[in-house]
């Protein structure tokens, strides 16, 4: 079997071609840079230069493959854009894919995830969907700008709580369906954290381990999309989607916690605690 990884740089793509590699599995790599990828890599990998958007990229990436890891890169908010790579596999006789797409999506219509799953279906591909909560990722990287620079976190979840999970964890559940279609198909996996936590207990965390008082703002979002667009200066598409996201997680709809994890990998899911101590590097006091 050939497994092909699409976000082949990312928090889950590249954690989950290491299992994959460990498990002596063949994996081919997708990358609109695939040189860069492949000086990361082991050299069993093939990297191929890989673009949803370009679909002559499309032969190369699912030559002798029979499988695929399909995850919706952040800059592509419409689910349309995806589709002819979903169509793509159809015509080529992909044996399973697994779709990386998001906690509680099955009663939350508004985000892409939905959409693709929902084609996916559609396809008749045989299929896995993994249903990560929020990535603890996030908050080392797109939100530790806020931490780093002003001590404190800047989104609008309100006071919900929400189910943190490792993308290491979303990585190594994915490499275990992968290996397995006959076990997994059409079934779907809610992969998060061992215990819910608020943003107020993120600072605390936060706190106790870089020895500053780091606060959580509770900001509304105009605050959150006017700072994102003005401050930032990220994609439009990008803060809209995050804005869907945390509007859902005020109305409580990300802080269930399961044990898919724990049933699919024979662990314990990562705390958030344990999480921050290791990476603890990237929370450190920016210069002004």
């Amino acid at each position: 079997m050939k497994t092909f990884v699409t976000g082949a740089s990312g928090n889950v793509g590249f954690p989950l071609i290491r299992y994959l590699h460990q498990a002596h599995v063949e994996i081919k790599a997708g990358s609109t840079d695939p040189v860069a990828l492949g000086t990361r890599l082991p050299v069993e990998v093939e990297c191929v230069d890989f673009d949803f958007l370009n679909q002559e990229s499309y032969d190369a990436a699912l030559h002798d493959v029979d499988r695929v890891f399909l995850m919706r890169p952040p800059h592509l908010g419409n689910p349309n854009q995806l589709y002819p790579f979903i169509d793509a596999m159809v015509e080529r006789g992909i044996g399973f894919v697994v779709f990386l797409s998001l906690m509680g999506i099955e009663k939350n219509p508004v985000p892409p995830h939905a959409k693709i799953e929902k084609y996916i279906r559609a396809s008749g591909l045989n299929h896995a969907f993994v249903r990560p909560g929020f990535f603890m990722q996030n908050v080392s990287g797109v939100h530790a700008w806020e931490i780093c620079r002003n001590d404190e976190i800047l989104i609008p979840a309100g006071r919900a709580k929400t189910s943190f999970v490792d993308a290491e964890d979303v990585a190594l559940a994915a490499s275990m369906i992968l290996q397995d279609p006959l076990c997994h198909a059409k079934k779907a996996y809610t992969i998060t954290g061992p215990r819910s936590l608020d943003y107020d207990d993120i600072a605390t965390l936060l706190s106790e381990v870089t020895g500053r008082t780091v606060t959580y703002r509770k900001p509304g979002f105009s605050t959150y999309r006017n700072h994102m667009l003005k401050v930032r200066k990220l994609d439009r598409t990008y803060v809209d989607v995050t804005i869907a996201l945390y509007f859902m997680t005020r109305l409580n709809t990300a802080s269930k916690v399961t044990g898919d994890f724990e049933r699919l990998c024979g662990k314990t899911a990562t705390d958030f605690e344990d999480f921050v101590i290791r990476n603890k590097g990237k929370f450190e006091k920016s210069p002004e």
